[in-house]
């Protein structure tokens, strides 16, 4: 803070007479009589406080010391005039002085503006040395801000009710921006807390921890995650706060449930490819105890069955050579009242056998439809034997029915309901039920066949809606158009043979 004051003053006499009382005070005073004076004292001191007699009514130096405060805002100026002059300077000057004082001056008066004047100074000096702060930390908060958004992966901070206070960008786009939410209504449209949940478990122990799930996103598409979490504490180290980072690793799940999917079918042909193997070297001894014994009839049945077994094991091969990629579906024009007929045939062993009554609808103008007849009957069937698994695990009631609807509607298109009162299920299985490997059965289901069957449906350019209630069943519909447009499309299903097709390769055997 300056030491120097400038006080104006036509009366030089009391303009020295203060000057001297301030430099009692360890001020340096520098005086001026004049308009003229002030301008060159002024380019010429470093003072932060002004002493003025305006010298009204002339209003030259009012509109002087208006000019210079406009110009050196942090400028403290301390009025002085005769009573009658008091209410004319304080009309002209307003808040451009700090304060007004009577002449004669009172010491007392003129102390107490002087520490007002340099309050302000140096309340003006802290709040410019904050509003530098100030800006660096908005400069650092905008960067961080900005890499929390840009961060190519979803970012959430929850309190200990799992409550979203904070999200980035990505998250915002796939999830929304429903700050106060719970994280498990927007990742699992859950209506509980996750039974293991490393937000929870970062609360608990203080550190970081990581899990994979799958989640859904606003839109409904699923994505498989892996999450970290990260505690956020405050001043006294308590965690108030946790982060939760978590990454799309779909396509790399994607790929190796592909691989897995083809390793799981090549395992369930390796024993019929053992058991073709076995009879290949009977049939190879049998060929050559013929030749040797220079018997034909042994020879030409020995012959018979090598041919049979070799072509056998080739169209195994060319069968895995052809599942390890995308397969061509094979349209025919089929008589759908003949298929749906199929389908219900296929499932009443295994509805009859669980106690579970099997009813059907067909309507009889269905007339002929382009499918691939092979996937889409092992898809339909998948379907009601899935609704007599719902009805067949459910304990709840004493009577179970499925019911089977085909007809067809306005647009032109074939539909099939297949409704049951089984368990039903929530809303997180609904999201997963057609995800790879996914089972709401335990050990007794592979997660194939749904994922299988919702491929197929697609791939013929079909839709799939689900309904269902917990305790209460479900209820699929399925539509399918009536021509395909494009004879050649594909169907990326790795790993499985369906049933259908597996009847069909034993049935040329």
């Amino acid at each position: 803070m300056s030491d120097d004051i400038l006080i104006i003053d036509k009366d030089t006499s009391h303009a020295k007479a203060l000057g001297v009382y301030l430099e009692r005070k360890r001020l340096e005073a520098y005086l001026a009589s004049s308009c003229e004076d002030v301008m060159v004292l002024f380019d010429n001191i470093s003072t932060e406080i002004v002493l003025a007699d305006p010298g009204l009514p002339d209003m030259e130096m009012i509109s002087l010391l208006k000019q210079i405060k406009a110009t050196h805002p942090k400028l403290q100026i301390i009025v002085m005039v005769t009573p009658d002059q008091f209410d004319q300077a304080m009309a002209e000057l307003k808040h451009d002085a700090v304060h007004y004082l009577m002449k004669p001056v009172k010491s007392t008066a003129l102390d107490m503006a002087m520490y007002q004047a340099r309050s302000w100074i140096s309340l003006n000096s802290r709040l410019e040395a904050n509003e530098k702060k100030l800006k660096v930390f908005r400069h650092t908060q905008n960067l961080f801000q900005q890499l929390f958004d840009e961060v190519p992966c979803y970012i959430s901070v929850q309190d200990k009710q799992f409550r979203l206070t904070a999200t980035n960008r990505m998250f915002k786009k796939d999830f929304g921006d429903e700050i106060g939410s719970h994280c498990f209504e927007v990742y699992k449209h859950r209506g509980s807390p996750c039974q293991e949940c490393p937000v929870a478990d970062t609360f608990e122990d203080g550190k970081p921890h990581t899990t994979e799930e799958v989640v859904t996103s606003k839109s409904g598409e699923q994505y498989n995650v892996i999450t970290w979490t990260a505690p956020i504490r405050n001043g006294d180290g308590e965690i108030t706060q946790v982060m939760e980072m978590s990454t799309n690793i779909t396509q790399i799940r994607q790929l190796q449930d592909h691989l897995t999917s083809l390793g799981l079918m090549i395992g369930s042909m390796s024993h019929g490819v053992r058991g073709m193997l076995t009879a290949l070297d009977g049939g190879i001894y049998q060929l050559e105890t013929g030749l040797e014994k220079n018997d034909k009839e042994r020879t030409q049945h020995a012959f018979g069955q090598v041919k049979q077994m070799t072509g056998r094991i080739r169209k195994m091969v060319l069968e895995i050579l052809y599942y390890a990629k995308s397969r061509e579906l094979r349209y025919q024009s089929i008589d759908m009242v003949e298929m749906a007929d199929k389908v219900i045939g296929d499932a009443l062993a295994i509805a009859s056998k669980n106690g579970v009554r099997l009813e059907a609808n067909i309507s009889p103008s269905l007339g002929f439809v382009d499918v691939d007849p092979t996937w889409l009957q092992a898809a339909l069937v998948n379907f009601v034997e899935n609704a007599i698994d719902a009805c067949t695990y459910d304990r709840s009631k004493n009577e179970h029915i499925v019911t089977f609807d085909a007809f067809e509607t306005a647009n032109d298109r074939i539909c099939f309901i297949i409704q049951d009162n089984g368990m039903g299920m929530d809303q997180e299985t609904r999201e997963k039920m057609f995800t790879l490997f996914f089972t709401s059965k335990g050990s007794q289901g592979t997660g194939l066949g749904l994922f299988i069957a919702n491929r197929v449906i697609h791939q013929h350019g079909g839709s799939i809606n689900v309904e269902s209630e917990i305790r209460k069943g479900s209820r699929f519909q399925i539509c399918l158009p009536r021509s395909q447009s494009n004879q050649s499309k594909r169907i990326d299903i790795p790993g499985k043979v369906l049933e259908t097709e597996k009847n069909e390769t034993d049935d040329q055997k």
